[in-house]
């Protein structure tokens, strides 16, 4: 379980950070990422949309719970005051957890990286 600190709770801010935030997908997971100067010193903090499209409340749960231990550890390593919104795809019901944190780590240093030029 994520700290309340450390949860998005208000669609103000999931919607946030998928329009303000850098996009990054890999096979299993879409990662929202919004880096903002802090207002105030507060933690970055994440959230986790797993859609019907995914499975069933059972897999769909798991899922959540397997994204929600990968991105606890995670969470330091973003700036105060970042966003996080973790978008499971139907992929991520069939993968192991291995490949699933692989998959969260690209995706995060996609959204991370500069962008390039067209």
């Amino acid at each position: 379980m994520l700290a309340t600190a450390q949860r998005l709770r208000r669609s103000a801010d999931f919607a946030a950070a998928v329009r303000g935030g850098r996009r990054a997908g890999r096979n299993s997971v879409v990662v929202h990422l919004l880096i903002d100067e802090p207002v105030q010193a507060s933690a970055a903090r994440a959230g986790f949309v797993v859609s019907k499209a995914v499975g069933n409340a059972v897999i769909r749960n798991k899922v959540r719970r397997r994204l929600r231990h990968l991105v606890r550890s995670r969470l330091a390593d973003l700036p105060d005051g970042a966003l996080l919104v973790v978008r499971a795809l139907p992929a991520s019901a069939s993968v192991s957890f291995e490949t699933l944190g692989t998959d969260l780590d690209a995706a995060l240093v996609a959204a991370r990286s500069p962008r390039r030029r067209r």
